[in-house]
């Protein structure tokens, strides 16, 4: 059978790399880890969130965002009417770094330099593909890295940027769930609602610019034009506001 002239869908297109990423020997984490954790949920989604490196639930599971922090994104989110597989969810460290210590779980620890460089072209080829319209960058490593600039999420947040090399995505930083967990009482609460107001935030702007034309194309030099193609299928939660 000769090979089809049809583009590759995006499903598809992703799961190719997913598939390479399995294999990855790129940094020292492939020594330590249970899995390779890659991003999970809607590859059509016109909202992306990118994390920074899986966790110790993360590594036994080979999903992203799937312990206590997972769990309240996953309520943040609900309290704006996004549901975790509607969207899509990654890291820009797609290993758990964590340290050996006395306990057979060790210690999570923060990416190095060498590790994130490591992974950059997998982030890179998920967001080639997916297109998005908003990328949510949870915490602030993922936010320096696809802003390419340092960024204070305390001091940034529910600012939306433009001038990066994602473009045309609006990249908006948010406070890590992770670092909420670190509160309690009310600034806990406080912290929290930041969260679900700048996710709210991401929405409508996702909401928005699905709403906008798409920038118009230079003409060929054809005789007669083209038929205009046809959009990619977006979500429905994101079509009314």
């Amino acid at each position: 059978m000769l090979a089809s002239d049809e583009p590759m869908s995006v499903e598809a297109a992703i799961e190719d790399v997913r598939r390479a990423a399995m294999g990855c020997l790129g940094c020292k984490l492939h020594a330590l880890r249970t899995q390779v954790v890659f991003g999970v949920g809607n590859p059509r989604s016109p909202l992306v969130l990118v994390g920074q490196s899986p966790g110790e639930q993360e590594d036994q599971t080979g999903l992203p965002f799937v312990g206590p922090a997972g769990q309240l994104l996953g309520e943040c989110l609900g309290k704006v009417g996004i549901r975790r597989e509607q969207v899509w969810i990654t890291n820009i460290v797609k290993c758990r770094p964590f340290e050996r210590t006395s306990s057979a779980r060790g210690k999570n620890r923060d990416p190095e330099p060498d590790e994130v460089e490591a992974c950059q072209a997998w982030i890179e080829a998920e967001l080639a593909l997916l297109r998005p319209k908003v990328i949510v960058c949870i915490g602030a490593p993922s936010a320096q890295l696809i802003l390419g600039r340092r960024v204070s999420v305390t001091k940034d947040r529910g600012r939306f940027y433009t001038d990066h090399r994602f473009r045309p995505a609006q990249v908006l930083a948010v406070l890590h769930p992770a670092y909420i967990l670190r509160h309690h009482g009310e600034e806990l609460e406080a912290l929290r609602q930041q969260l679900v107001d700048d996710l709210e935030s991401a929405r409508r702007t996702t909401a928005r610019l699905l709403k906008e034309p798409a920038p118009t194309p230079p003409a060929p030099p054809a005789p007669e034009p083209e038929a205009e193609a046809a959009p990619r299928e977006q979500m429905s939660l994101f079509g009314d506001d």
